[in-house]
């Protein structure tokens, strides 16, 4: 008997097994618990005679499963939708999506590749993509990309070389992000501080410019003084100006939205460009930069101690009412609009010595290597980068999509709900107003180091130019 009809003849087994033990439950009276263990057994039979029907579905190459993986719960709706819509123009191929904070999202991905069930296809971070292509975990997917005359030029300018490296390709652009100032409008009524103020403002590290100023302004201690005031007493404030750090982090090596804007703004940059093996943590422009901000944390008490920011989060404390200006990045706009009870707006960021600069970041979904089936897995990655998928995840407004009738499609979202989103939009096509992510080996080990000398920095543990310098040098020898 060969293993089709095998299955067959255990199928039909099972089938009369069923129907069986359901007649035999059906008598009245005693028979009460016979019914209840009958419908038990038909039950399980049932799964049973699936599990055969699934395993000779999948044998014949019907139906195959393809895994992937997000880490923002905002965009999962509207990835779910992608997947539906996908599912119905490739009725073989079956989508399932998990998603997973950040924190947890990269240990399950990491953990995952060693025991080998990974994800097939998954959402990559900049800061983490290097990595797995150097450890062979990531499929090259530029012989594909040429095989099906993918049009690159539909993304937006440079997002798609973001992915490349020596000629190989790891990931096709999903979104882009830009930094913009976030506040709450009813505190800068109270402190009569106008939207205008906060557009303009200027920064710079020796005095903070009109941007210290604001954010003093809008600190409050318990007698009703703001810090502005020679009454001030920053031992019992209750309401705080300033939230640089709108995560649980001091923002590590990178900053994207802690720190990296103020220290673009004066000129200085992490590396010489992609791929580079020299970080410039130690120059003078980005001690000053980290330097100021330290002394609105710990020293001057325009923000709540990093403690507590650790503790609860940058983003919470702010939704909760406790400060009144922080900067975040456009992915969040959904969080900060969805969870204040109070009016949020999205203003410009300060201007710096050398003008506004936000940070430039894109994501791209990566087929793992380790995959089963590598030609399902790039035609859902493909539908993940297409137009369809990308206008899909710009109608649900909760991203900026990497295509530009996308974009229009989530900027019309936002206005829809009357929500303002041009701060971050402005910025990005700003001539010179952003720079790259820096893109490099040795992200965890960098990003393991810089952490570390933040975190003792925000707590107020040591001065940056007592370590920035001997961390950067730390750095700098990975890539010897």
């Amino acid at each position: 008997m060969t293993p089709k009809n095998r299955k067959y003849f255990l199928f039909l087994l099972l089938l009369a097994l069923g129907l069986i033990l359901a007649a035999c439950g059906s008598g009245d009276g005693g028979g009460e618990t016979t019914a209840s263990g009958g419908e038990e057994t038909a039950a399980e039979s049932s799964e049973e005679t699936a599990e055969v029907m699934e395993e000779e579905t999948s044998e014949e190459g019907d139906v195959v499963t393809i895994r992937y993986s997000l880490w923002d719960a905002n965009q999962l709706p509207a990835y779910e939708q992608c997947a539906t819509d996908f599912m119905a123009a490739n009725p073989n191929i079956q989508i399932e999506i998990s998603q997973l904070g950040w924190g947890d999202y990269w240990n399950d991905i990491q953990t995952s590749m060693v025991a080998g069930n990974a994800p097939d296809v998954f959402t990559n971070h900049l800061a983490q993509y290097p990595t797995f292509a150097a450890n062979d975990q990531l499929i090259d997917i530029q012989p594909l990309v040429e095989r099906d005359s993918v049009d690159l030029d539909i993304y937006l300018t440079g997002l798609a070389d973001l992915w490349t490296r020596d000629g190989a390709r790891y990931g096709l652009p999903k979104d882009w992000d830009t930094i913009a100032v976030i506040y709450n409008k009813e505190k800068l009524d109270a402190a009569g501080v106008t939207v205008e103020e906060i557009n303009n403002a200027t920064w710079n590290p020796e005095d903070g410019g009109t941007f210290e100023e604001i954010i003093a302004k809008l600190t409050i201690d318990a007698n009703g003084n703001n810090a502005l005031s020679p009454d001030f007493d920053p031992s019992d404030v209750v309401e705080y100006g300033y939230i640089p750090l709108p995560y649980s982090d001091s923002g590590g090596a990178y900053g994207q939205t802690q720190w990296s804007h103020f220290a673009a703004s004066t000129g200085w940059v992490f590396n010489d460009g992609l791929y580079d093996n020299k970080y410039y943590y130690e120059d003078q422009r980005f001690i000053d930069t980290i330097n100021w901000m330290q002394d609105t944390v710990v020293e001057k008490s325009y923000s709540p101690p990093f403690e507590e920011i650790a503790s609860l989060g940058g983003n919470a404390l702010f939704t909760s009412g406790t400060g009144a200006v922080t900067h975040d990045g456009s992915w969040m706009i959904g969080t900060y609009t969805g969870n204040a009870d109070f009016e949020v707006g999205f203003a410009r960021l300060p201007i710096g010595p050398e003008g506004r600069k936000s940070m430039f970041n894109g994501l791209a979904d990566s087929i793992w290597v380790g995959t089963e089936h590598v030609d399902e897995s790039w035609e859902w990655l493909k539908y993940l980068a297409s137009a369809d998928c990308a206008n899909t995840v710009g109608e649900a407004g909760v991203v900026f999509p990497a295509q530009e009738e996308a974009v229009d499609r989530a900027l019309n979202a936002y206005a829809e709900r009357g929500i303002d989103v041009s701060a971050f939009t402005e910025q990005a096509l700003e001539d010179g107003g952003t720079f790259l992510f820096p893109v490099t080996d040795n992200a965890p080990e960098i990003g393991e180091l810089m952490t570390e000398a933040m975190d003792a920095i925000f707590l107020g543990q040591v001065e940056p130019v007592d370590i920035l310098p001997s961390v950067n040098e730390e750095i700098n020898e990975l890539f010897q």
